[in-house]
């Protein structure tokens, strides 16, 4: 396990602007997870307590939750995406592999309006404490699902929750990757030696997420969402006149996608669309221009 790094930048962030002469980046990223919740239908050790409420059935089919999840493959991808097209915002797919492989017409959708399809690993679920050997096996898999649904292997990796101690090792081993988002502690890519090799991170965020609205429900009215984003975006973009700095909204399409929460959204968007200094873009487009910007330490090869 490699040590934990406290100490960051220090404030002192590199010296380089984005595209455009922008200081501020953002990540839209949408989280496709429909298919590949946990639950006994599917063949899973039990199901998934977590949807619009925190309920798990024991020894049967949640029927229940399955059709919650359902609701955002069947309606709210589309009504997300739909919104962000015609705002022209670049989104990345923060998609499960097994939910990739039950729609495949979102592989498709996602192939057709150039999003970017980042692995979200192959079930929805944690790998803390997985076996090496599983997740190595996983990882395998997820990357020639997604090519073969997608015609482009991933670039990008993000677990829910939290990754095992082997996983950005693994990743790295595996080959191909470009970047993991399995990190919360930055408002900037950074990079990591993992072995003799140096690996970008591109730090996720929990606060500016839709899943708010099921975490206590800190989020209500679509407002409470659009209201926080839009505070930590001004946040940022005042940092970014002197340093350059990074934005990540995480949004789920059973979540923001219900017609009372869509209006957050737009709002957001709304807001930022009439801002300067900003670079809207999709992760692997982040992580590419970093990696030019920024080059790996000299003593790890990239």
């Amino acid at each position: 396990m490699t040590a934990r790094d406290l100490e960051g930048y220090r404030w002192n962030y590199p010296a380089f602007r984005w595209p455009g002469d922008t200081g501020l980046a953002v990540s839209f990223v949408l989280n496709v997870e429909e298919g590949a919740e946990l639950s006994l239908s599917s063949g899973d050790e039990r199901n998934e307590s977590r949807h619009e409420v925190n309920h798990e059935v024991v020894g049967a089919p949640d029927l229940c939750m399955e059709s919650q999840f359902e609701y955002g493959a069947r309606v709210g991808y589309w009504r997300i995406t739909r919104l962000l097209m015609e705002a022209g915002i670049p989104l990345t797919l923060n998609a499960c592999a097994r939910a990739l492989e039950a729609t495949p017409w979102i592989a498709r959708d996602a192939v057709q309006q150039a999003f970017e399809v980042c692995c979200h690993g192959w079930r929805w679920e944690s790998h803390a404490g997985m076996d090496e050997a599983r997740e190595r096996a996983l990882i395998a898999r997820c990357v020639e699902t997604i090519a073969r649904l997608t015609g482009k292997p991933p670039v990008g990796w993000h677990t829910k929750s939290s990754a095992s101690a082997n996983t950005r090792r693994l990743l790295v081993e595996q080959g191909g990757f470009l970047y993991d988002s399995d990190a919360y502690n930055d408002d900037l890519p950074y990079w990591r030696k993992v072995g003799e090799r140096a690996h970008l991170v591109v730090p996720y965020a929990f606060d500016t997420n839709d899943m708010r609205f099921f975490d206590n429900f800190a989020y209500v009215r679509g407002d409470d969402f659009a209201d926080y984003a839009i505070d930590a975006f001004e946040a940022l973009r005042a940092e970014a006149r002197h340093a350059p700095k990074m934005m990540s909204i995480g949004l789920h399409t059973r979540i923001i996608g219900r017609p009372g929460r869509i209006g957050g959204l737009k709002k957001l968007v709304d807001h930022m669309r009439r801002a300067e200094g900003v670079w809207i873009a999709t992760r692997e487009q982040i992580a590419r221009h970093f990696i030019a910007a920024c080059p790996p330490p000299r003593h790890a090869a990239p």
